[in-house]
């Protein structure tokens, strides 16, 4: 039956170290969660999800209410002069001046101060290019095949990685997706993690969060394989390697009793809509090319990273409801990364397209907020005014929604986990930084108390351990 429904979404329907080496409104963005999905492929596991179940548990936590403050929802709202009331690590509920806050023991202060929802990042490597970067340490792309369907990032992430920490106490980080480089057209599963300290991956991963499925365009794979004399050496030995390796995918779903094959597997879960594509593309003619393929395969992208390009497809992007993953002003280090503009971001937004800031590397997702401030700015001279609770969206619900998330988190919501950050200023200024860090009710980083400042394991020992980094 799985085989019958593929083949009804045909007709209607990653160089070496990390990416480099090789928006808005929020009503106008859908979450990849709420796409229909096919019937679930039975050898995924239960909710195609194992057989590398999330142990997280969270931290425990108190009751608390910040107040008073400015609050940005996350959602597009701000609050002056609000309060933001969690416990049992859901947030109950956030008010303004004119609602009475509840009675509670642990009140935190926050007059002249700014509390957002946890910032995710949609893009990062941390885990499997981890610091030190030497090369012992390099996990992140399986350079061994133009596809690698079958291989899964979580397999590489390092929980010791002191990024991780970094990420935290710089950049408010609560959540992140690890992907795979893109050396391959097809690099293999993403994981979602929440930010906090284990000793495994597994306590790492975010609750009930979908895989995400790496793709890359461009100049990595067909620099990397045509170097070495084989196929892809170019752009349309690309799309030829992909459309083929989709056609053998749906031929392995018809069979009645398929041998296991682990990249296939992947294959038609993403078919299946059970796991969600994250394509690296940087061109706007190719990011129109392969929504063409999607549609041609039967799966939806659900963002594209980098696209550098995107501004000259906004009305694409937006129709096909793909979200992109955004630099604010990275461009030029490759000749597809030639024709970006520090715009892109204001543009996208002004055409309704879901706009996501990324980091892609280990520094810049300490400032993920800096990095969309300047977005923002860029938009402005140029004359288009986006405000302050919309870029907050960004960084927060806006990659909820790209990753299948954003049920859970990405907005100070009642109900959802109480992924907070309370910033000791304007977060969108280069002069504030994270104040206290709380995941799931739990605070897992506080700037006033040296007891939780989370250092690696790694770390310990060494010199400068538990300073703030």
């Amino acid at each position: 039956m799985r085989a019958k429904a593929l083949l009804m979404g045909l007709g209607s329907a990653f160089a070496l170290s990390a990416c480099n080496a090789a928006g808005a409104g929020e009503s106008s963005v859908e979450s990849a969660s709420s796409s229909s999905k096919g019937e679930r492929s039975a050898f995924l596991g239960e909710n195609g999800r194992e057989p590398f179940p999330s142990t997280y548990r969270a931290y425990p936590g108190s009751e608390t209410l910040i107040i008073p403050t400015t609050v940005f929802d996350g959602a597009g709202g701000r609050i002056d002069n609000g309060w933001v009331h969690f416990r049992d690590g859901k947030v109950v509920a956030v008010g303004g001046p004119t609602s009475a806050p509840p009675e509670v023991a642990n009140v935190i202060g926050g007059s002249d101060k700014f509390v957002t929802p946890g910032i995710i990042d949609i893009h990062s490597h941390l885990g499997d290019y981890p610091s030190p970067s030497v090369p012992a340490h390099g996990d992140g792309n399986e350079a061994t095949a133009p596809t690698t369907p079958d291989v899964w990032t979580e397999h590489s992430v390092w929980p010791q990685d002191p990024g991780f920490s970094r990420a935290m106490a710089n950049g408010g980080i609560t959540s992140l997706q690890i992907l795979p480089g893109s050396a391959n057209l097809m690099g293999g599963r993403s994981v979602t993690l929440k930010n906090v300290p284990s000793r495994t991956v597994q306590g790492m991963k975010f609750p009930d969060a979908p895989y995400g499925f790496k793709m890359a365009c461009g100049e990595n794979p067909k620099r990397v394989y045509g170097g070495r004399g084989r196929k892809p050496s170019t752009r349309m030995g690309n799309f030829a390697v992909n459309r083929q390796t989709w056609l053998d995918a749906i031929a392995y779903a018809e069979e009645d009793d398929p041998k296991r094959d682990l990249g296939k597997e992947t294959l038609v879960g993403v078919l299946d809509g059970d796991i969600l594509v994250h394509n690296h593309c940087y061109r706007a003619d190719e990011m129109a090319l392969v929504m063409d393929m999607a549609k041609e395969m039967g799966y939806k992208v659900s963002a594209f990273h980098h696209a550098v390009e995107a501004y000259k497809i906004g009305d694409l992007l937006r129709e096909n409801e793909v979200c992109s993953a955004i630099w604010a002003d990275w461009y030029g280090f490759k000749m597809e990364s030639y024709d970006g503009i520090p715009q892109n971001a204001a543009y996208l937004q002004r055409e309704g397209a879901c706009v996501v800031i990324h980091s892609d590397d280990e520094n810049s997702i300490q400032r993920l907020n800096q990095e969309a401030a300047k977005a923002q700015a860029a938009g402005k001279r140029m004359g288009v005014e986006i405000s302050d609770a919309d870029v907050i969206s960004w960084i927060t619900l806006n990659a909820a929604k790209a990753m299948g998330i954003d049920d859970m988190t990405g907005s100070l919501e009642p109900g959802k986990m109480a992924d907070v950050v309370l910033w000791n200023g304007d977060p969108l200024s280069v002069y504030s930084r994270p104040e206290k860090v709380w995941v799931d009710g739990a605070l897992l980083y506080d700037a006033q108390d040296r007891k939780r400042r989370p250092v690696s394991d790694f770390e310990l020992g060494q010199p400068g351990a538990g300073d703030v980094k």
